[in-house]
C-alpha cells in the first residue's frame, strides 16, 4: 500500500539523532505528523495533525534539505510505500513497532553509497542513479530512500540508530535480526527537472543521501493496512495513479 504526504515543514531537527537539542541537526524537511521538533517523541504525535492522506498516519517521515545553487528548493510531497521486501513471504511480515526509528542511508559519505538505501530518479522510474539526473518536465526529480526490513524483535532505537535492523537478502533476515516488517520506500519529489542545476544537501554534497521515518502510525490502523493489503499480496491505493506501480515491483 501506499501512503501520499505533503510536504509539512522543515527545520534544524532531528528527535532520531540529536533529541532534545533544538538547532544541533542540519536542516530537514518533515513530513506526516505536522508538530515535529527536537523534541518530539511518539506519544507526542500520536493522533495528532498530519499532513498524510491516511489519518492513522501520524508517523513522522524526513531527509535532509534539498539546495540548487544554494538555494533552497522545497519539496513537494513523498509517496511512501509499504510492501513485503522481494523474495519474503507477505504472511510473514508484521506492522511495525510502535516507536520504532530507522535511519536509511549514511549522511557521512562522501561517495557513492552501496546497495540500493539511497538513490535518485526521474519521476516514478525505478532506474536508480547515484547521483540526480537530468530529468524532463513530466518526470522531475526524486529522491528514492528504501529502509531496514528485518528487526531484532527488541530494540525501538540502538547507540548508532542501525544495529536494531538490517537489510534482507533474497528473502530472508539474518539470524540476529530474525522479525520481517514491512519494506518501507520513500519517493520525495522535488521541482527540479532541466539542465542548469547545482545540487547539494543540508548534510552535504548529493552523495550524503539519507532519510528518517519515527514510527507514530496507530496501531490498529497500520495493522488494518499490513493485513488488507500486504498478507493478502494485494497493490492498494493505486487505482488512479497507475504510474506509480512499478516501485512494487522488483
Amino acid at each position: 500500500f501506499v501512503v501520499h504526504c505533503t510536504y509539512s515543514h522543515s527545520g534544524a531537527h532531528d528527535p532520531i539523532v540529536h533529541p532534545g537539542h533544538e538547532g544541533r541537526s542540519h536542516l530537514h524537511d518533515f513530513y506526516g505528523a505536522t508538530e515535529v521538533d527536537s523534541h518530539s517523541v511518539v506519544d507526542s504525535l500520536l493522533g495528532e495533525e498530519t499532513t498524510c492522506d491516511k489519518s492513522p498516519d501520524t508517523a513522522s517521515y524526513w531527509q535532509p534539505t534539498l539546495y540548487d545553487h544554494g538555494e533552497i528548493v522545497e519539496p513537494t510531497a513523498i509517496d511512501a510505500y509499504y510492501r513485503a521486501a522481494p523474495g519474503v513471504s507477505p504472511t510473514e511480515v508484521v506492522p511495525f513497532p510502535l516507536g520504532i526509528a530507522l535511519i536509511s542511508g549514511d549522511q557521512t559519505a562522501s561517495e557513492p553509497q552501496p546497495g540500493e538505501a539511497v538513490g535518485w530518479a526521474c519521476g516514478s522510474r525505478t532506474v536508480l542513479h547515484e547521483e540526480p539526473p537530468e530529468c524532463p518536465a513530466s518526470a522531475p526529480l526524486h529522491l528514492i530512500l528504501t529502509f531496514q526490513d528485518c528487526w531484532d524483535g527488541e530494540h525501538l532505537s540502538s547507540a548508532d540508530h542501525q544495529s536494531h535492523a538490517a537489510y534482507s537478502a533474497d528473502g530472508t533476515c539474518p539470524p540476529s535480526h530474525p522479525v520481517h516488517l514491512p519494506q518501507l520506500t520513500v519517493s520525495v519529489a522535488f521541482p527540479i527537472s532541466g539542465d542548469g542545476h547545482d545540487l547539494s544537501l543540508a548534510s552535504g554534497n548529493v552523495y550524503s543521501a539519507h532519510g528518517d521515518f519515527l514510527n507514530a502510525w496507530d496501531p490498529d490502523g497500520l495493522r488494518r493496512e499490513v493485513e488488507q493489503c500486504i498478507h493478502r499480496d494485494v497493490v492498494c491505493d493505486l487505482a488512479s495513479n497507475r504510474g506509480e506501480e512499478p516501485l512494487f515491483t522488483g
